[in-house]
């Protein structure tokens, strides 16, 4: 019988927070433990100490997870929780994504300066963004736009925009509901014209393989359709590289046993981009997110990754 509080390991932002306690409420809820069986335990990763840089040049979405990890496998956590976008595709031996919780919505927010709307932005108006994939999306939308990089926590972003550093910015919609933001965006980008980051909008729980303990606490809330999707889409980011260094986009839908993905990969400057449309059962996701990714990559052809990856 567990007599030492569970703990859960955290970056120490305050959206990272506030997903663990999310975390940590649903799990008392399920499993009828009181809130002192938890433990929630920031820990600051070297993706929180960079903050002046883009992913890409210091290393990718490891820098995010690697001291969780390190805890995870060592013992010193029980389990992590993280925004399941910013896991690289291949995890530490030992480790794996067990659980996830229902996924929010998965657009993102364009929060304007300037104006309301990305189409309305003035001609070589400068919107900031650290995502390669939204950098690319807004560059196929408004090629005149001027892009740069906006890094750090949502607060640091606003403030940035506030200070007038940049016209607009584009955050995930999700991590603001959960900061009880919700007001903040002055347009929503609908995933038809704008696909988000393959598992946007998803909270994923990391464990160690084999820990049946935790494997059993955590089963009680996890949400299958939010798995299948994010395994599926997570599936096709493997495929196609993995790390920050690609604008990929990718969004899966579980209806009942069905499910149906949309991809798309394009070059940074937004101009070429390849598509792709598969449909299947939900308990064959990852291997639909594997053929989507092969198919869109033999239609890209090698020469498509050549002098940008």
């Amino acid at each position: 019988m567990q007599t030492k509080p569970f703990r859960i390991g955290t970056r120490g932002s305050p959206l990272a927070l506030a997903q663990a306690h999310e975390t940590r409420d649903r799990l008392v809820r399920a499993n009828g433990l009181a809130p002192e069986m938890f433990e929630i335990v920031p820990i600051t990763t070297k993706g929180d100490r960079i903050a002046d840089r883009a992913l890409s040049e210091v290393g990718g979405k490891g820098l995010f997870t690697e001291e969780l990890e390190t805890k995870l496998l060592s013992g010193d956590l029980d389990f992590a929780v993280h925004s399941a976008k910013d896991m690289a595709t291949k995890l530490p031996e030992g480790l794996h994504l067990s659980a996830f919780l229902p996924r929010e919505d998965v657009r993102d927010a364009f929060i304007g300066r300037t104006a309301p709307r990305l189409i309305e932005l003035p001609h070589g108006a400068t919107v900031g963004s650290a995502s390669l994939r939204r950098q690319a999306l807004i560059r196929r939308v408004r090629p005149d736009l001027n892009v740069i990089l906006f890094r750090g926590a949502v607060a640091t972003r606003l403030r940035k925009l506030e200070d007038g550093l940049a016209d607009a910015t584009l955050l995930a919609f999700a991590g603001l509901k959960r900061l009880d933001m919700a007001d903040v965006p002055t347009e929503l980008l609908e995933t038809k014209n704008f696909l988000p980051a393959p598992a946007q909008g998803a909270i994923g729980i990391e464990s160690r393989i084999g820990d049946r303990r935790i494997d059993d606490l955590l089963a009680a809330i996890n949400h299958a359709p939010t798995h299948d999707a994010v395994s599926c889409e997570r599936a096709f980011l493997s495929v196609l590289d993995g790390s920050c260094r690609t604008p990929i986009a990718g969004y899966a839908m579980c209806d009942g046993d069905d499910l149906h993905f949309s991809g798309l990969i394009l070059t940074p400057d937004g101009r070429t981009e390849h598509s792709v449309e598969i449909s299947g059962k939900c308990a064959q996701a990852s291997a639909l997110g594997q053929k989507a990714g092969e198919q869109v990559r033999a239609a890209a052809g090698t020469g498509f990754f050549e002098g940008w990856t």
